[in-house]
């Protein structure tokens, strides 16, 4: 049973689970990553929204954006998110997330943490459009944040990874129903983080 591990600006706890989360630092450079994270930050359309959480509602400590195929609608904590159309960049970024992750996507959600105190609560992205055991290719531009995950059943028996600018992180197996996962505020100065997390909507519940 590992507890969290304190990293310097990058790493893994160790013994985290490789059947739920593979980590690949390094799939766009510095140089790519920092344009990437520019230019997301001027043209995407932002939105902060309120969601249902424990039947209260509550606005998201981040900002939001939700890219996809036409018709990949997707529902989340009260909300139904309609697809934007893709950009050349997203799409690029896509494709060379879709080469090592050996998976084909359909849709990306778009999370952009200005600061420390941007964070997203501990969850599981199981909704019933990603399928049973969704396979999620999360990508990071800009600041380290550090991402928990810990078991529904033992709270204990948690894990972190620190993302680095330019990393993947690929969930799945069984991570969305039998862990949760976060990225928790922090007291310390932090600097812009955009993170994508590319999706596949299923036909079977497609609106």
């Amino acid at each position: 049973m590992e507890q969290l591990t304190m990293f310097g600006d990058a790493g893994m706890s160790p013994g985290i689970p490789e059947t739920v989360l593979q980590y690949i630092p390094g799939l766009f450079n510095s140089h790519e990553s920092e344009v990437f994270l520019l230019k997301l930050i001027r043209s995407v359309p932002w939105q902060q929204r309120t969601v249902s959480i424990y039947g209260k509602q509550v606005v998201t400590p981040r900002l939001t954006a939700w890219y996809g195929d036409d018709q990949k609608s997707y529902a989340y904590s009260g909300n139904r998110f309609q697809p934007l159309q893709w950009t050349a960049d997203l799409l690029a970024i896509k494709e060379k997330t879709e080469l090592l992750a050996g998976a084909t996507f359909n849709s990306v959600l778009l999370n952009y943490y200005r600061d420390g105190n941007d964070s997203v609560a501990w969850h599981s992205d199981n909704e019933k459009e990603l399928g049973p055991q969704p396979l999620i290719g999360s990508v990071s531009f800009g600041q380290v944040r550090t991402f928990d995950i810990r078991r529904k059943t033992d709270h204990n028996h948690k894990f972190s990874v620190r993302l680095e600018s330019g990393s993947l992180l690929v969930m799945k197996g069984d991570l969305q129903q039998n862990w949760e996962h976060r990225i928790a505020k922090s007291s310390k100065a932090m600097k812009p983080r955009i993170n994508l997390t590319f999706r596949t909507i299923t036909e079977a519940v497609m609106n």
